[in-house]
C-alpha cells in the first residue's frame, strides 16, 4: 500500500492576484494597469516561490500569474516544505503523497479498462523530460511502459508536428502532474500531449482542437482564468466537440468563476480535500479550502448561458462545477518531475483533479458520437460520493459555494464512485408549456398570442390546440392568431411537442361582442346556436338578419347570402 498524504497544514501561503482574462488586444493604459497591479502585490507565492507558513507546509504556484489580458495560468500547487525529508528527492524512496492504489481504493475504480483509450493533455510550453519522468513514474508504481517506441506516449505541438515551444519549469511541473495522474487512473490508457505555442487562450484553444483532431476522445486542460466577453467565442471556436469529453479545472483561488470551467461544453472539475477515514468506504471528502484566496473554485458565469441539462435554480447562466476529485495539496498526489523539480514532489490544485476525471472517464468508455459527454454525470446523479461538508466562500444562494446534499458549487455531484457516473444514461425527457393566463378578446377584433415551452432535451417543439374560440388557429411554431367570430368563454389546452415528450398548458379565454352603435344589445353571433328568420346578431362589426333557419352559417361566408343579410356597421 501507498504512503498517503503528509497531514494537513494548519497555515497557508499569503494571497495571489486572481487571473485576469480578457480581449487579447487592450489600450495600453490598461495593460499598464494589469502590469502594475501584478507588480505591486505583495505577500504572493510566484511561480518557484514558496510562500511561508511557519510550522505548516507550504506550496508554490508551478506557472507565474498572468501579465497581460488573454493569458492564462496552469492551476498546479506544489508543496515546497517536503525538502526537509531525505526521500523528497530520492526516486529510490517510496514518494509521499497518494498514489495509483490511492486514488483506485477512494474512487473505486477498477483495476483494468481504458485499452485502446487516448487521455489528451493540453498545456502550454515544453517539458523536455516529460517521457523520461513518465517513464520513472510508472516504474515506482509498477504500472506497464508507456513510451513514443511502444506508442503508448505521443508528444505534439498544437499543429501536431514536433516543433516544441520553449521550455517552462512552471508548466512543466503541470504536465509532469497530468500525464502522472493519467497513469495513475487509468495505466491501460495512451497518452497524448499537446504543447500549446503559448498561455494565451488562442493557443491552447488550437492546441486543444488539435488533440481532438488527433483522435483524442478525453481531453484535460488544467487551466483557467477570468471569464471575459470572448468566452461565448472560444466556447465556439475551441471547445464544441460533440462525442468527446472535455475536463477544465475551476481554479484555485476559492469561490468565483473562472474559463474555460464555465464553458457549456465541458465538465468543469472542482477540488476536495481526501483523507483515510474508518468508513464503511475507507475515504472522506470535503470541500477544499484553505482561505479567501486558496481553494477550489466555483461560480456562476457571467457569460455563458445554462445548457439545457443544467437545472440549478440559483444560477441564471452556467454554473460550475459539475464532479470533482482531490485538489488539496495538504492531502495531495505524488508526482515525479526532474525539469524544474529533483524528482518526487507532492502536489495539488484543481489541476490534480482535471486529468484525474478525464481519466476515469477513459476507463468508463468513449462518449457516443455526437453525444454532449458533459450531460452524462447528470443523467447519474446517484453514482458519485457526494461531498457535503465544506465551504470555499461567502455567495448568495448559498449552494454555489457551500457544499450539500445533492448539487453544489465547489464539487458538483460528488467524486468519482465507479464509472457509472460517466457513462451515457437516460433521463426522462420533459416538455414544459408556460401558461398564458386567462386570455380575452374582441369579436372581430383580431388576435395575436405566441406560446412558449421548453424541452429538457434541448429539442424543437411543435405546438397544437383545442377548445381556441371559434376564428383562431394555432401555428406549429406556437402563434395563435386570426379573428374572434364568437363571443362566449373556452377552455383552452395548448400542447407542444419534441416527438419523443410532449407537455400542455390549459388555460381560459373569454371572447366578448362587437361594440359600437347599433349593436348595442345585440347578441353576438354563434357557431352552436340555431337561428330562425328575423333573429339579429352581431358579427365581424356588422349586424347581420336570419332569413332562413341556420346553425353555423357564419355570416359572410359564401353563400351565407341564403341565410344572413348584412344590415351594415356597427
Amino acid at each position: 500500500m501507498e504512503n498517503h498524504a503528509p497531514e494537513r497544514r494548519t497555515e497557508r501561503r499569503p494571497a495571489r492576484p486572481r487571473r485576469p482574462r480578457s480581449a487579447l488586444l487592450a489600450p495600453l493604459s490598461v495593460l499598464g494597469l494589469l502590469a502594475a497591479s501584478f507588480a505591486g502585490l505583495t505577500g504572493t507565492a510566484s511561480a518557484g516561490t514558496p510562500a511561508s507558513a511557519g510550522g505548516g507546509i507550504t506550496v508554490a504556484r508551478s506557472c507565474a500569474a498572468p501579465t497581460h489580458p488573454g493569458e492564462l495560468a496552469c492551476l498546479a500547487l506544489k508543496r515546497t516544505d517536503l525538502h526537509r525529508t531525505a526521500h523528497a528527492h530520492n526516486a529510490q524512496a517510496t514518494p509521499s503523497g497518494y498514489g495509483p492504489g490511492d486514488l483506485a481504493s477512494a474512487y473505486d475504480l477498477p483495476s483494468g479498462g481504458g485499452t485502446g483509450q487516448t487521455v489528451a493533455i493540453v498545456d502550454a510550453q515544453d517539458d523536455p523530460n516529460a517521457e523520461s519522468d513518465l517513464a520513472a513514474y510508472r516504474s515506482q508504481y509498477g504500472l506497464p511502459a508507456c513510451t513514443t517506441a511502444n506508442g503508448c506516449f505521443r508528444k505534439i505541438d498544437e499543429n501536431g508536428g514536433s516543433s516544441y515551444p520553449t521550455a517552462d519549469t512552471g508548466w512543466a511541473g503541470e504536465i509532469s502532474l497530468d500525464v502522472d495522474m493519467v497513469s495513475a487512473v487509468c495505466p491501460n490508457c495512451h497518452i497524448l500531449l499537446v504543447e500549446a505555442a503559448s498561455a494565451n487562450m488562442s493557443d491552447l484553444g488550437t492546441a486543444v482542437n488539435q488533440a481532438v483532431a488527433q483522435g483524442a476522445k478525453f481531453v484535460s486542460n488544467s487551466y483557467g482564468g477570468a471569464e471575459d466577453a470572448t468566452d461565448t467565442s472560444s466556447d465556439q471556436a475551441y471547445f464544441d466537440h460533440p462525442g468527446v469529453a472535455i475536463t477544465a479545472s475551476t481554479g484555485d483561488s476559492g469561490y468565483g468563476a473562472e474559463y474555460p470551467a464555465t464553458s457549456q461544453y465541458v465538465t468543469a472539475v472542482g477540488g476536495t480535500t481526501l483523507n483515510r477515514a474508518s468508513t464503511t468506504r475507507g475515504w472522506t471528502e470535503s470541500v477544499w479550502n484553505t482561505s479567501a484566496t486558496e481553494g477550489t473554485g466555483s461560480g456562476c458565469s457571467a457569460y455563458v448561458a445554462k445548457p439545457s441539462w443544467q437545472h440549478d435554480t440559483g444560477c441564471a447562466n452556467r454554473a460550475e462545477a459539475d464532479v470533482s476529485a482531490v485538489a488539496d495539496p495538504a492531502t495531495g498526489v505524488a508526482v515525479y518531475q526532474t525539469y524544474g523539480g529533483n524528482g518526487w514532489s507532492v502536489y495539488g490544485g484543481t489541476s490534480a483533479a482535471s486529468p484525474i476525471i478525464a481519466s476515469v472517464w477513459a476507463l468508463a468508455g468513449a462518449p457516443g458520437p455526437g453525444d454532449r459527454a458533459n450531460q452524462y454525470p447528470y443523467q447519474h446523479t446517484g453514482s458519485f460520493n457526494d461531498v457535503t461538508s465544506g465551504s470555499n466562500g461567502s455567495c448568495t444562494p448559498a449552494y454555489l459555494c457551500t457544499a450539500g446534499p445533492g448539487y453544489d458549487g465547489p464539487t458538483g455531484w460528488g467524486t468519482p464512485n465507479g464509472t457509472t457516473g460517466f457513462t451515457a444514461g437516460t433521463t426522462a425527457e420533459t416538455v414544459t408549456v408556460t401558461d398564458p393566463g386567462g386570455q380575452s378578446a374582441t369579436v372581430g377584433t383580431a388576435v395575436s398570442l405566441r406560446l412558449a415551452a421548453t424541452d429538457s432535451a434541448g429539442k424543437a417543439l411543435s405546438y397544437t390546440a383545442s377548445g381556441l374560440p371559434a376564428g383562431l388557429s394555432i401555428s406549429s411554431s406556437g402563434l395563435v392568431s386570426g379573428t374572434p367570430t364568437a363571443a362566449g368563454t373556452s377552455s383552452v389546452t395548448v400542447t407542444a411537442s419534441s416527438g419523443t415528450a410532449t407537455g400542455s398548458a390549459t388555460f381560459s379565454w373569454t371572447v366578448t361582442g362587437g361594440g359600437g352603435s347599433g349593436c348595442t344589445g345585440l347578441t353576438a353571433w354563434g357557431a352552436s346556436t340555431s337561428y330562425v328568420p328575423g333573429d339579429q346578431v352581431s358579427y365581424g362589426g356588422h349586424k347581420w338578419l336570419s332569413t332562413w333557419y341556420s346553425t353555423g352559417a357564419t355570416p359572410g361566408a359564401p353563400a351565407s347570402w341564403s341565410v344572413w343579410s348584412d344590415q351594415g356597421s356597427c
